[in-house]
């Protein structure tokens, strides 16, 4: 299994920016399906930004347009640059990461098929 360490949330203002960093460690995340969850306070967990080997990517509509999910193969490193960002978007981040998959079965992955998952980050928007 892989180590993942989310790093980069805090407290922003309503319409301010924020930018997440999952670090891997014990392999790369070449060739591996990362995604971006978030997870508010009585509510389920819910994928938000998925991306494959190839830097296809996949958001859900609440962040299309914001929110940009990006690879940096020689760091080892997943990275979320959240703009605009709304009270909505409070919530712990999550980090995640499975074997390696197509692109279409990698940016249609549901929660139960990632592996591994980072210790989380916490966002809060006021």
């Amino acid at each position: 299994h892989v180590q993942l360490v989310e790093s980069g949330g805090g407290s922003v203002q309503a319409g301010g920016s924020l930018k997440l960093d999952c670090v891997a460690s014990r392999y790369t995340v070449v060739d591996k399906c990362m995604a971006w969850f978030r997870q508010a306070p009585g509510k389920e967990r819910e994928g938000i930004a998925y991306i494959a080997t190839y830097d296809s990517a996949t958001y859900t509509d609440s962040v299309k347009g914001r929110f940009t999910i990006s690879q940096d193969n020689a760091k080892n490193t997943v990275y979320l640059q959240m703009n605009s960002l709304k009270p909505e978007d409070t919530a712990m981040y999550y980090c995640a990461a499975r074997i390696a998959v197509s692109t279409a079965t990698c940016l249609n992955s549901r929660t139960r098929d990632f592996d591994d998952w980072g210790q989380g980050t916490q966002v809060t928007v006021s």
